[in-house]
């Protein structure tokens, strides 16, 4: 593969982070990184194959002889700064949800639709890390099976809001812990020893934000405007690993040890689903935990059985790491694709 200066924008957050840390990992053809940030963050480190990077400014000149950009900087940046990127030459990745919804740009999930990247035009949206983890799942149900409807109820990390929610949730508890008072400041509620059903803002539907980029960015990624979904969003006191309760209803019956099968093959997924009772203990079984997906690039997942309620259902559960699958990892296998 030939080398290519790579750039990322929001390279001192979480997600930005980890894109680097992704891109060093897989031995990605950097020839060289530019990290970039907010103005107030420039002059900041991060570090690359042993190196200590200055953090550059993020203005239009710093896209100039760039050939890959990977957008973690949130909307804002986004907005401003993507098209222009594009415009000086760079493949643009993009992390937010500015352009997930727009026609002309493809969303992709590497192992489920990798054939809407014929369909760009220099800018790729990478799906919401929630999203992500679930098509990864159902893509070899749909496949084998059809889908009709899907009810999903997710178990978010703090992770997933950034740095600073990492820290509300180490601080909080400690506080708690101790007897003392810890305001919130980076959610509503309290997160700590608690559980939050409110991710983004409220829309007219009553549905949170985070439910909706569920709904209509799986219909988006699978092709399929008319596939019934609801969504369930809620925070959690992890660190780091999302975790969802799947409930599918398919068009033919499927059978749950098909399913597991099916599974099994499926690229970027490892079942853990063992359903004998553990050596010592009759009630404790083998299942993916969030413990157990941090640091990984997997999609985990158990609790795999028919569904009881309809007549042609299957109930799962799937964990993964929302800073790698969820986000940096999805954002290079795509730029892995393209070049």
């Amino acid at each position: 593969m030939t080398k290519l200066t790579v750039a990322v924008v929001g390279a001192t957050g979480a997600v930005g982070r980890e894109m680097i840390k992704v891109l060093e990992q897989r031995k990605f053809p950097v020839k060289a990184l530019v990290p970039l940030a907010t103005a107030r963050k420039q002059k900041r480190k991060v570090r690359f194959r042993g190196n200590d990077l200055t953090v550059r400014a993020t203005n239009d000149r710093a896209f100039s002889g760039v050939d890959l950009t990977l957008f973690a900087g949130g909307g804002t940046a986004s907005q401003e700064f993507a098209w222009e990127a594009v415009r000086r030459g760079s493949l643009v990745i993009d992390n937010s949800s500015t352009f997930r919804m727009r026609p002309d740009v493809p969303l992709i999930v590497p192992e489920v639709n990798p054939d809407s990247l014929r369909l760009h035009r220099g800018l790729i949206a990478n799906p919401n890390c929630s999203t992500i983890q679930m098509v990864v799942v159902l893509n070899p149900i749909c496949r084998g099976y059809g889908i009709s409807r899907v009810v999903v109820s997710t178990y978010q990390s703090v992770s997933g809001t950034g740095r600073d929610a990492i820290e509300e949730l180490r601080r909080q508890a400690k506080a708690l812990l101790e007897g003392r008072k810890y305001a919130p400041k980076v959610y509503p509620r309290q997160i700590a020893f608690n559980a939050l059903p409110h991710i983004d803002v409220f829309e007219d539907n009553q549905y949170t934000k985070e439910e909706m980029k569920m709904v209509n960015e799986t219909r988006k990624i699978f092709s399929d405007p008319r596939m019934k979904i609801t969504a369930t969003a809620v925070r959690v006191p992890v660190f780091v690993g999302h975790a969802e309760s799947i409930n599918v209803e398919t068009v033919e019956k499927a059978d749950a040890d098909e399913v597991r099968k099916l599974l099994k093959k499926q690229r970027g997924v490892v079942v853990v689903d063992d359903r004998k009772p553990t050596e010592g203990d009759p009630n404790l079984r083998t299942y993916p935990l969030p413990v157990d997906a941090a640091g990984r690039d997997e999609v985990f997942v158990g609790r795999i059985r028919e569904d009881i309620s309809v007549e042609n259902g299957i109930a799962l559960w799937c964990v993964s790491d929302n800073l790698r699958k969820g986000a940096a990892l999805n954002a290079v296998q795509i730029a892995e694709l393209l070049f």
